[in-house]
Parts: structure tokens; sequence; C-alpha cells
């Protein structure tokens, strides 16, 4: 069962690659950057984000906008 990130630390936490504000998925497993040229989304593993720019994923432009329109 994902639990969701404290929202006083969503606040701080930024793309490491773009420094752009990050987005909790729906599902509450990943952190999604609204930056819309790298469009990354980085996982969430026992409630701490990986933000490793070599593990995260490159979504498609449809993956992406759907993911910051959830």
């Amino acid at each position: 069962v994902p639990m969701s990130i404290n929202r006083d630390l969503l606040a701080i936490l930024a793309c490491p690659e773009t420094k752009a504000p990050l987005k909790l998925s729906s599902d509450g497993l990943y952190l999604v950057s609204t930056d819309k040229k790298t469009r990354r989304r980085y996982r969430i593993e026992e409630d701490i984000p990986v933000l490793l720019i070599d593990e995260s994923e490159v979504l498609t432009p449809e993956e992406h906008e759907k993911a910051l329109a959830d």
C-alpha cells in the first residue's frame, strides 16, 4: 500500500536534472517532474523518493500530460 509523501517535503523536492517542481502521481508510487522537455518520473520505494537521474523513467509526451493531469 503506497504511503503519501509529506506535503512539506514535496514542496521542497525538485527534479535533480532541471530543478522543476515534482508532482506526486495519483497512485502515490512516483514523483513526476513538471518539466515538459525532460518528462522524468522518479519511483518511490518504501516512502523514499529515488531521485537519481540514471534510475528515472522518461515518459512519452502523452504519458507525461496524463500524469500531470491526474
